[in-house]
């Protein structure tokens, strides 16, 4: 059964935010019923939350696919063996734990050890490289100062990617192939965001790039040039050696600018960093046995998530890309049941439902206020109204949610296929 009827749907929002949010993505989130939270860093999506995060999963898993990605699934839960070998063992911010045993156990932060461990296990001849996979798994993290909602928490998910292969040529094109995936990630949710250089880390390796969302919430600072140039302020701060950056400094002769932003996607050339202790190794053309060229890169759907309502929101509430909105039509009747109104409004309703737009219908027994103040604050791309109006003029009310302009009015007496035509026309012209 589709519950999609808001008196039956589970969406909690609230009037007012959370005394500690202080970002504008955690206070929106809580207010319009998407998250609410467990404990420190310890968030809960609810329905509409979850919906909108695995629309950023569907976007993702289709970029991954189209370059070869092969999709999987490893524990969380790891021994820690193999995080000592690679050298990672004593990372503060790991969870550590014992079995009723005493074995020695973590959960992971990120996949490197458990991919490589496998990888080591079954690739044998250079015929079974290059290979690409990735999966969407819980990470736990021991943050020292959770903070601004879904945005720093100490567990999520996230989608990490791993590439494998004969040398440091071919480790370039995987690179480069999943460089083209997360542009087009990004591009399809609408949001702005820079590729810059970014420091390796803990992860160590020969390179990395970060992907930055602007956003007042955001804890990075990227450095920015008129000629395109694009790098995290820490790694310009080591470059040139000093503890500061200021507007107007210069890199590589150029004045700088600086913008705030969330770290939403981070990619690594990790070399031979983790297949030389983990033993992942090949056979060449030749029989030489050499060691695999590995890079990681992540993603954080939660992040882009709350990326979008920080870029987004305006006054009145959340104002979702249609890419990534819970539903594309927000259906609110106007009139109690029973009344003419009501009842074109539920077919309405039926007409859209069978006609497979995703809607949520607000049926409640609420006034017109409550009604559209909880639509703004949710921020579906279109707001359908059907009312005593609607009755009067044969015209269902439209209002686009960007900007909160009013849409050309649909006949509510229109045939169901000419009703969806018309409503795909719109939505197909929004952002």
């Amino acid at each position: 059964m589709n519950v999609t009827r808001l008196s039956e749907y589970l969406l909690p929002t609230e009037k007012q935010p959370p005394a500690d949010a202080e970002a504008l993505s955690h206070k929106l989130m809580v207010r319009a019923g998407l998250v609410r939270q467990m404990g420190a860093g310890m968030w809960t999506w609810l329905p509409a939350g979850w919906r909108v995060h695995q629309r950023m999963v569907a976007i993702i898993r289709e970029e991954m696919d189209a370059i070869g990605g092969q999709e999987m699934l490893m524990p969380v839960l790891q021994p820690a063996e193999v995080w000592r070998k690679s050298g990672r063992l004593d990372i503060e911010e790991l969870f550590k734990l014992t079995d009723r045993k005493g074995s020695e156990l973590v959960l992971a932060m990120t996949h490197e050890e458990a991919v490589t461990f496998h990888i080591a296990q079954i690739v044998r001849s250079y015929r079974d490289l290059p290979l690409i996979v990735y999966h969407f798994q819980v990470k736990e993290r021991d943050e020292p100062r959770p903070r601004a909602g879904v945005l720093r928490t100490r567990e999520f998910i996230m989608k990490d990617a791993y590439s494998f292969d004969r040398d440091p040529a071919g480790l370039e094109q995987s690179y480069a192939l999943h460089v083209g995936a997360y542009d087009r990630m990004m591009a399809r949710t609408g949001l702005r965001f820079y590729r810059v250089e970014g420091d390796v880390g803990m992860m160590g390796g020969t390179g990395a790039h970060e992907y930055m969302a602007p956003c007042a919430a955001g804890e990075d600072e990227v450095v920015l040039t008129d000629s395109g140039y694009a790098a995290n302020a820490e790694v310009v701060r080591a470059q040139l050696g000093v503890e500061e950056l200021r507007e107007g400094d210069t890199v590589n002769g150029e004045p700088i600018r600086l913008e705030t932003a969330i770290e939403i996607g981070n990619i690594f050339k990790l070399g031979t960093r983790y297949s030389e202790p983990l033993g992942a190794r090949y056979l060449d053309h030749t029989g030489a046995e050499l060691p695999i060229w590995m890079a990681s890169y992540g993603i954080g759907p939660a992040r882009i998530v709350a990326a979008a309502v920080e870029q987004f929101a305006d006054e009145h509430g959340i104002s979702w890309p249609r890419a990534l909105a819970p539903f594309a039509v927000h259906l609110v009747a106007l009139g109690k049941p029973g009344t003419p109104e009501r009842e074109a409004a539920d077919r309405v309703y039926e007409t859209l439902l069978q006609g497979g737009v995703e809607v949520l219908y607000d049926d409640r027994d609420a006034g017109p206020g409550e009604k559209f103040a909880d639509a703004e604050l949710l921020g579906c791309p279109l707001r359908l109204t059907v009312g005593r109006r609607s009755l009067e003029s044969g015209e269902i009310e439209v209002q686009i949610r960007r900007g909160r302009k009013d849409g050309p009015p649909l006949a509510l007496d229109a045939e169901p296929p000419e009703l969806l035509r018309a409503l795909e026309e719109l939505l197909r012209g929004l952002p």
